[in-house]
């Protein structure tokens, strides 16, 4: 149990990063649950303290540097010092390449990728003196893509190099900082899932938030200090796999 420690989630009301959220209280963390979704986030902070869990909410444009370094404010004036940042939050807006125009493509680099500089030197304040650890989630479509997708592939392939930037960067402050790169992560109804869709995955299986809220945990642990500035991929396979059509 990680009692004491502070973590901070990005996107923690819904999908992966509400998995996060749930996995880290479980494990006797205090997790500042932040979201533009201000229902759904205290809701979740609700029902975890119903729990006796310790969490608190607190709403942030993620994009928006402002009301980052003011949310920090307040983090600071509770807490000397963070242990761990999850930069999850993230959009996946997609158009058509023709039609998409600058405010498209920014909304999209803003949210997912200028979020993690934000709060990744924010967080990095508290952290130097103690030092901490930094997961950014990226995704498989930094390294492969379906069409119309340039704006959240190029955000999340940003996220894969920024990660292996700060681990070098932050080195001398103990900090360690590492990026995941989701697949198929299906945070809707698992159930109405049909056979080809898990078959098609060489673990045989679609996968599930708690899969990435595991591996981040797994990353933060003390023991496994060694691993910095990687990527790890949480796919079920379907990167390694070779696919033609015969």
């Amino acid at each position: 149990m990680e009692e004491n420690k502070i973590a901070i989630v990005t996107g923690g009301a819904n999908g992966i990063g509400k998995a996060i959220v749930n996995r880290f209280c479980r494990e006797g963390y205090t997790v500042i649950l932040v979201d533009k979704e201000e229902e759904e986030g205290i809701r979740v902070c609700r029902e975890l303290t119903d729990e006796g869990k310790s969490v608190i909410f607190k709403k942030c444009d993620v994009g928006n540097y402002q009301e980052v370094k003011t949310l920090f404010t307040e983090i600071k004036s509770s807490y000397p010092n963070v242990d761990v940042l999850i930069n999850n939050a993230g959009i996946s807006k997609f158009k058509n390449f023709w039609d998409m125009e600058a405010k498209d493509w920014e909304e999209v680099i803003s949210t997912n990728l200028s979020s993690v500089f934000y709060l990744s030197k924010e967080a990095a304040v508290l952290m130097k003196d103690f030092g901490g650890s930094i997961i950014n989630m990226a995704s498989t479509r930094a390294a492969m893509s379906e069409p119309h997708t340039e704006a959240y592939s190029a955000s999340k392939g940003g996220i894969v190099s920024l990660s292996h930037a700060l681990a070098i960067t932050l080195s001398d402050y103990n900090i360690k900082v590492n990026s995941i790169s989701p697949g198929w992560i299906e945070t809707g109804d698992y159930g109405s899932l049909r056979e080809k869709d898990h078959f098609q995955h060489p673990s045989n299986r679609v996968g599930t938030p708690d899969d990435v809220a595991r591996a981040c945990l797994f990353l933060c642990h003390e023991e496994n200090n060694f691993i910095n500035g990687e990527n790890l991929v949480i796919d079920g396979g379907m990167t390694r796999k070779m696919i033609y059509e015969h």
